[in-house]
C-alpha cells in the first residue's frame, strides 16, 4: 500500500509557481480564499501574516503564478529605478514586509507604488510575521493605507495537515511509508511545512545511503540528526 493510500485526509490541492501542490486546510483557507478573489481586492495591498513555516512564501508563489507578479525588494527599487519598475508589472510581491519596510525601504517610494497601483488596478501581496498594526512605519500616509488593507492571519499547521504534507512529499518521491511512521514523525517534528520538507529530504537521503525503506528506526535517527 502506498503512503498516499494510508491516510484518509481530504485537502484541496493548489498548484504553486514551483509546480508543487499547496494543501488548503483550516489554518490557511481564509488566505487562499483571498487569493482566489484576485483581482477583485478592495485595496491595492493585501497582507498575509503568520509565524515562520506556516506557508506564507508558498502562497506568495501561488500569487506570482496567478498574477505574473514580480518580487519587490529594496535592491530592485534602487537598481531599476521606480519608473522602470512600475512600468514592468501591474502586480508585486513583498516578503517579510514587517521587517524590510521598517528597515531599508524608501517609504516615500512605497507610498508612490501604492498610489500608482491604485490608479491602474494593480496589486501587491505582502507577507509578514506580524499584523500591520505592529509594523514600524514612519510615514503617516503610508502607515494608514497599509493598516487599512485587508490583513489575513495564518496559523501553524494542524496535525492532519502535517501528516497529509508528509504523505504527499513521500509520495512525490515514490517512497512507501507506513502510517505508524507518519504518526510518529508528525508528533515529534517541528510544527511547520518547511520542517516537513526538510525531514522528507533527509529521510530519503538516509534511506538511499542505508539501502532500506523509511522505517521507524530510520525516522527516529533522522529526527535526532535534524534536532542535533
Amino acid at each position: 500500500m502506498s503512503s498516499g493510500e494510508q491516510l484518509p485526509f481530504e485537502f484541496d490541492h493548489r498548484p504553486s509557481l514551483s509546480g508543487e501542490d499547496f494543501l488548503v486546510a483550516p489554518c490557511n483557507q481564509e488566505a487562499v480564499a483571498w487569493l482566489d478573489k484576485w483581482p477583485d481586492w478592495p485595496a491595492p495591498f493585501l497582507v498575509i501574516y503568520g509565524p515562520a513555516g506556516c506557508g506564507k512564501t508558498h502562497l506568495s508563489h501561488v500569487f506570482m503564478a496567478k498574477s505574473g507578479a514580480l518580487q519587490l525588494t529594496s535592491a530592485m527599487m534602487s537598481d531599476a529605478g521606480l519608473p522602470s519598475l512600475l512600468s514592468s508589472s501591474d502586480n508585486f510581491v513583498a516578503d517579510d514586509g514587517d521587517v524590510i519596510f521598517g528597515r531599508d525601504f524608501d517609504e516615500e517610494a512605497l507610498f508612490h507604488i501604492y498610489n500608482d497601483l491604485s490608479s491602474r488596478g494593480g496589486h501587491m501581496l505582502i507577507t509578514a510575521s506580524r499584523p500591520p498594526n505592529d509594523w514600524q512605519i514612519k510615514l503617516a500616509d503610508l502607515a494608514s493605507r497599509i493598516k487599512a488593507a485587508p490583513a489575513i492571519g495564518i496559523g501553524m499547521p494542524e496535525d492532519d495537515l502535517i501528516k497529509a504534507v508528509l504523505v504527499k512529499l513521500f509520495s512525490d518521491r515514490q517512497l512507501r511509508v507506513e502510517i505508524g511512521v507518519i504518526d510518529y514523525v508528525a508528533k515529534r517534528m517541528e510544527r511547520s511545512l518547511d520542517a516537513a520538507r526538510q525531514f522528507v529530504k533527509f529521510a530519503d537521503k538516509a534511506a538511499l545511503v542505508e539501502k532500506k525503506g523509511i522505517t521507524l528506526p530510520l525516522a527516529r535517527d533522522v529526527l535526532t540528526d535534524i534536532e542535533g
